[in-house]
């Protein structure tokens, strides 16, 4: 059984829902991502999304654009991002680790490679915003091979059909984005969360998470009414950024964000 499936598994074994933060690999620097994830895992984190830094995250807004741009000027790779993830790997070797990112960089490294090199790191699933389910399969057959879940995205616009096609290649869980944009816009709406995601569930016997739109504990805890995770990005990022920009621990930042919205979620169980 892969970590993620393991990760959700033990959660709804014991009513919870799984806390998925977002971090962009290399901000603000190469050698703090390493204490930042392990500080997440400390705080509450049951897997890690690590974003794959890009210069064009067409899905993301402002916050995280800004800390592509940071990590791209220290010159951070996917073949860096790999490395990060391995030393991460020496001392943790139960989390789930996932890659977010942009087709372009696995592309120039060639899918077989990539996804050989991706299962030696120990990188547990991929999401690739721009890589559409009907074009997934190449890459798709690799990343099985590897014993690498393949996320897809889903938002509030997909057609029903499309749900039905994604969920048929999708492993690990679906990633329900809540609002219609980029990261970090408008809250997350637990209304109309709870609609379409009844409609998920009737196409698919995966996890279900929800991101986009969730900035803090109260939004976590009502959206965790609906789905097995909540993903949590843009926020994180700003309080990382904001920590660095006042001098202040690092480490000590994620866990004033993050401790909270654990235990909110947990309270609401």
């Amino acid at each position: 059984m892969s970590r993620i499936s393991s990760t959700y598994q033990s959660l709804k074994q014991h009513n919870r829902t799984a806390l998925i933060p977002f971090i962009t690999a290399g901000d603000p620097s190469p050698q703090n991502t390493l204490e930042i994830m392990q500080a997440l895992v400390r705080h509450g984190a049951d897997i890690i999304e690590l974003g794959v830094p890009f210069s064009d995250p067409m899905a993301d807004g402002p916050v995280i654009q800004r800390a592509n741009e940071r990590a791209l000027e220290q010159g951070i790779s996917l073949s860096g991002v790999l490395d990060m993830v391995e030393q991460f790997r020496r001392s943790d070797t139960r989390t789930p680790v996932i890659l977010m990112g942009y087709l372009n960089p696995i592309e120039i490294f060639g899918y077989e490679e990539f996804a050989l090199r991706a299962e030696a790191a120990g990188i547990d699933g991929v999401i690739i915003v721009d890589l559409p389910p009907e074009e997934a399969a190449p890459l798709n057959r690799h990343l099985r091979d590897r014993q690498i879940d393949q996320i897809f995205l889903v938002t509030p616009t997909t057609t029903e059909r499309r749900i039905e096609s994604i969920a048929g290649i999708a492993s690990g869980f679906l990633y329900y984005v809540s609002v219609k944009g980029t990261t970090g816009g408008k809250g997350a709406d637990p209304a109309g969360i709870k609609d379409r995601l009844r409609l998920v569930r009737q196409k698919t016997d995966l996890p279900v998470a929800v991101g986009f739109g969730i900035r803090d504990a109260g939004t976590a805890a009502r959206v965790a009414d609906y789905c097995d995770a909540v993903v949590i990005g843009s926020a994180l990022v700003e309080a990382i950024h904001a920590a660095v920009t006042a001098g202040d621990d690092i480490a000590a930042q994620v866990g004033s964000f993050l401790a909270p919205v654990r235990h909110t979620l947990d309270k609401a169980a």
